[in-house]
């Protein structure tokens, strides 16, 4: 459905129990039911930072299919009201807690935006260092989700009970990449997989070495305040360097044993039961702003964005249903809108200072979160089942995630040349480098299919990314150093009277991530973020299209085999779907069995263990 049709879609009254709405009346009974206190509370950004997701879904176990799902964000953060009317040094120390996990990306994409607002062109070894700086925080998640977070879900202690079948075939299968990553047997990868195991373990001890390389630049994990607009606030030289790139090393090889791990188990599932090719399936819709600033190319200004975002390592770019539609940010940003039909959240009336068109002229929506500012509900919205929103780009859904660099990167073939990765169209080729080596090849391709394994396929190739695009950063900064070009940042001018407009384009490991600023007089008059999350579970559109967790839910089979009866039915499948989407904030699935009254309440492991560095 195109944009036009969308907005002229006629908003009803009441909550219609219809299909074409994408939620059912079991579903909002039950959604009410479980989640009263959220749904009339005040929002109170100082005491609900944090926020949850609960994901309902009414399953027929004698079909084997989902009926129906909704997402709901539990919470409204608020915390964008925090920020209107503070002096602009104050931003980034409040935007950055917009996550307690992420602290240092949403730092940098605060910087972007008030960089551009206000003029400012870091210096290029301050440009490289947040390069770094914001790998280290990839690696780190990655490895989490991989192997703590959704590893255990493909490990023998589920597989050997939902499955049991699948496990007999693992314990016979012998490993097709054995030499890859040392495992005989399928069965053997399962096993250390489990909650635990070797690979989970392993898993651990790499995401202590991100953190630490991370402290060795940016002081502390996960909230430096080294990263500023202008730059960042650190001294390094030659050996900060050395120690920085001593430390991540590893990753080289660990980055290829990753990829194969999965490989092998994706590989295996999807021969021992075709079915788990619908698991979690979309069509490749997804947007990413790309990542990783090129020195030579930006200069911070929306006048730019284009050009300097062409040389971002990772390509910006925009897929609806497999077609990729641009690449351009000043249209990917232009072209947002932020829908609250489904939302217990309500837009101020107020829309005397709506912002029409971007710096270049392109027009952008009244529903453009440059012109979205939110107030305390008067009235329960009846449509409404989530404190999350519809963000959608000219009308269009979308996911993101760590794989959309990947993809969208591939399909674009814009990225720079350098020695570690290369774009081909329908893949990502790597050349690792090691230490004393010629290098570690490996490729990811696009998949002819989009579902739940690929997107995890997809993380566990976006460690070689990360660390290809970190080698090349790695040796600028050197060559920055012994040229003597040590500045890191240029100070904070607030100069410009009148409406400055910024936006952050940038992303956490979990997909996109962007800050939009309003300043009038020196001020911030209105400010908003997007977070990965909270896209990815995000409400129905307008025109009642389901949200992207929503849909991948709704074209999930059940197979799970393992279950005699709903009390013993585990739900690895939905629970397998939630996951790929990576979600960053406490998760509870709520399960109706058709037909009953009895809803089965499964929580999704999505909390970090702490890890010492």
């Amino acid at each position: 459905m195109d944009l036009d049709s969308e907005q002229q879609t006629q908003r009803t009254d009441t909550f219609s129990v219809t299909a074409e709405n994408g939620i059912d009346a079991d579903l909002m009974r039950l959604i009410r039911q479980k989640n009263k206190a959220s749904m009339t509370a005040k929002v109170d950004p100082l005491s609900r930072l944090e926020g949850a997701l609960a994901v309902h879904c009414r399953v027929d176990l004698e079909s084997r299919t989902v009926l129906n799902s909704a997402s709901m964000a539990t919470l409204f953060k608020g915390y964008e009201s925090l920020l209107p009317g503070r002096a602009l040094k104050q931003v980034g120390m409040v935007s950055a807690t917009a996550s307690g996990i992420c602290g240092g990306v949403h730092a940098t994409a605060s910087a972007l935006c008030l960089e551009m607002a206000l003029g400012l062109k870091p210096p290029p070894l301050g440009i490289v260092l947040r390069n770094l700086l914001l790998s280290c925080q990839y690696l780190n998640d990655n490895c989490m989700h991989l192997f703590v977070l959704a590893g255990p879900d493909y490990s023998q202690q589920v597989i050997e009970q939902s499955n049991p079948e699948i496990w007999v075939k693992a314990c016979q299968s012998h490993c097709r990449h054995q030499q890859l990553h040392g495992y005989q047997h399928v069965s053997d990868i399962l096993h250390d997989l489990n909650k635990g195991g070797a690979l989970y373990r392993e898993a651990l001890h790499m995401v202590a070495l991100a953190r630490q390389a991370y402290t060795v630049l940016g002081g502390k994990y996960p909230h430096s305040e080294s990263i500023i607009p202008g730059g960042v606030s650190v001294h390094v030289d030659a050996g900060k360097m050395a120690d920085f790139s001593r430390i991540l090393q590893p990753f080289a090889s660990y980055s290829r044993k990753t990829a194969a791990v999965w490989d092998e188990v994706f590989d295996f599932m999807l021969d021992a039961n075709p079915l788990y090719e619908d698991m979690g399936r979309s069509v490749a819709s997804m947007l990413d702003f790309g990542q990783w600033d090129h020195p030579n190319h930006y200069d911070g200004s929306y006048a730019h964005c284009d050009a300097w975002g062409e040389k971002r390592w990772s390509t910006p770019g925009v897929m609806i249903r497999g077609e990729l539609l641009c690449t351009r940010l000043s249209l990917l940003n232009a072209g947002m809108e932020e829908f609250l039909d489904y939302s217990f959240q309500q837009r101020s009336p107020d829309e005397q200072d709506l912002i029409k068109a971007d710096p270049l002229g392109n027009p952008v929506s009244a529903y453009h979160p440059w012109n979205k500012r939110t107030q305390n509900p008067k009235s329960l919205n009846p449509q409404a089942y989530s404190w999350g929103s519809s963000l959608s780009w000219r009308g269009h859904n979308f996911e993101v995630g760590a794989y959309a660099r990947l993809y969208l990167t591939a399909a674009a073939r814009k990225i720079p040349d350098n020695p570690f990765v290369a774009a081909t169209g329908h893949s990502l080729e790597f050349c690792l480098p090691v230490s004393g080596g010629t290098g570690l090849p490996m490729q990811w391709r696009i998949p002819p299919v989009w579902n739940a394994f690929e997107r995890n396929r997809a993380r566990a190739y976006s460690l070689a990314f990360n660390f290809s695009v970190t080698q090349e950063n790695i040796a600028i900064a050197g060559q920055l150093i012994r040229k003597g070009e040590t500045l890191t940042y240029v100070a904070l001018d607030n100069n410009k009277p009148g409406v400055q407009l910024g936006v952050g384009l940038w992303g956490a490991s979990r997909g996109f991530l962007a800050h939009w600023a309003v300043i009038r007089e020196h001020v911030i008059d209105n400010y908003q973020i997007a977070i990965p999350s909270r896209i990815n579970v995000g409400t129905c559109t307008p025109g009642h299209v389901p949200g992207p967790l929503e849909m991948a839910l709704q074209n999930t089979p059940i197979i799970e085999t393992g279950f005699s009866n709903a009390s013993d039915f585990s739900g690895i499948d939905i629970q397998r779907t939630i996951q790929s989407f990576d979600p960053c904030m406490s998760c509870t699935a709520h399960v109706l069995i058709d037909k009953t009254e009895e809803v089965l309440v499964r929580e999704i492991d999505t909390h970090f263990p702490a890890v010492s560095v």
